[in-house]
């Protein structure tokens, strides 16, 4: 089977990630079942992104994917690329992703992360 065009590693332990990623596996069924998209619980193997310096702390704390070509991707431009592949929601990535809205698009993405990952640790969901 070839490369998934994209690999999403999330944190099942947010349920916040937990709920958005299910939401996106369910509208790329078909990507999935046909191998083009992946996603995986970092949980499960926690050193998985360690090659690119990336530890499970940091997985938690934002989204991270990999892909085709071996590229790392973070944040923001996670969800980017996820939108650009699922029917119907090219235009998020159009609108989000695009050069003049992208450095906001990654600085709101970041603050939001950066509550949700202290609000879950303070829920000591792990």
């Amino acid at each position: 089977m070839p490369k998934p065009l994209l690999t999403v590693w999330y944190n099942t332990r947010c349920p916040v990630c937990d709920a958005g990623i299910n939401h996106q596996r369910r509208r790329l069924v078909e990507a999935v079942k046909a191998g083009r998209v992946e996603f995986r619980d970092i949980n499960f193997e926690p050193e998985a992104l360690s090659a690119f310096g990336a530890s499970l702390e940091d997985i938690r704390r934002r989204l991270h994917a990999t892909d085709a070509g071996g590229r790392l991707l973070v944040g923001a431009d996670v969800a980017i690329a996820v939108w650009r592949i699922t029917p119907g929601e090219g235009w998020l990535a159009s609108l989000f992703g695009n050069p003049v809205a992208l450095p906001l698009t990654r600085f709101a993405y970041n603050r939001f992360a950066d509550l949700l990952y202290a609000w879950n640790r303070r829920k000591g969901l792990w």
